[in-house]
């Protein structure tokens, strides 16, 4: 991330008002993203959580260890010059969204598919009058294009900082319909994961637990997480 201090240099972090919200300041001086715009937070409770990362910084800054942080860059830097474009890709996700996606065997997890995904794509057609076209096997499908112009609603109405955490929530997961019923309250995401994960622990549980794939699934559920929490205090 270019422009960050590679040492610390700072012995105080405070949270301060900005012109639009809140800010950090390091020893008074304020915090800027990468490519140097103000780094303007929507609610106290963002300012607290990158101002705690900045203080949990010992010698060298590690923006691996700073997500709040590198959201926030990335809603101030990416997500708002490009809004256009990224509310195009999530919303895309629709139209191959992994609950419109079944298996026709085995039985069992067929069985479990509609079980679990199911209710989710009778939710989203309530809730958003979206019905939706499920599908046997990868071939793609062509999904109802007023239910795509209606999911793609409550994303034209998220604020920058708040799609950058329904980013996560989408690709991470591989469902619109997942990270809206997320976001909406209609499910949190710590039960949501097992659901988008559903195919995955089906093969574990045929072949057994692979410790990489098991590394890389548990990061990923931590992102996972952690995007509603982005989500959540940015409003």
């Amino acid at each position: 991330m270019t422009g960050w201090a590679a040492k610390k240099f700072w012995t105080s972090v405070d949270v301060v008002d900005a012109e639009n919200g809140f800010t950090v300041a390091l020893d008074g001086r304020t915090v800027r993203t990468p490519l140097k715009s103000e780094l303007s937070l929507p609610t106290r409770a963002f300012a607290e959580r990158l101002a705690a990362e900045w203080d949990a910084v010992e010698e060298a800054v590690d923006p691996n260890s700073m997500p709040f942080t590198r959201a926030a860059n990335s809603a101030i830097d990416k997500v708002t010059p490009q809004r256009a474009e990224i509310i195009d890709m999530l919303a895309a996700y629709g139209e191959s969204d992994l609950l419109c996606y079944h298996a026709d065997q085995p039985k069992e997890l067929v069985d479990r598919q509609r079980a679990q995904w199911s209710p989710w794509l009778d939710w989203v057609h309530e809730r958003y009058t979206s019905p939706m076209i499920v599908t046997t096997g990868i071939v793609p499908i062509s999904q109802d294009p007023q239910s795509m112009l209606r999911l793609r609603e409550p994303l034209e109405k998220m604020t920058a900082f708040q799609l950058t955490g329904m980013h996560d929530l989408i690709t991470i997961s591989g469902s619109l319909i997942l990270a809206l019923a997320v976001t909406d309250g209609a499910i949190s995401a710590q039960d949501a994961w097992p659901i988008a994960r559903l195919d995955e622990l089906w093969q574990i549980e045929q072949w057994g637990a692979d410790e990489a794939a098991e590394e890389l699934a548990e990061s990923k559920r931590q992102d996972f997480l952690r995007a509603i929490e982005i989500f959540g205090i940015s409003t």
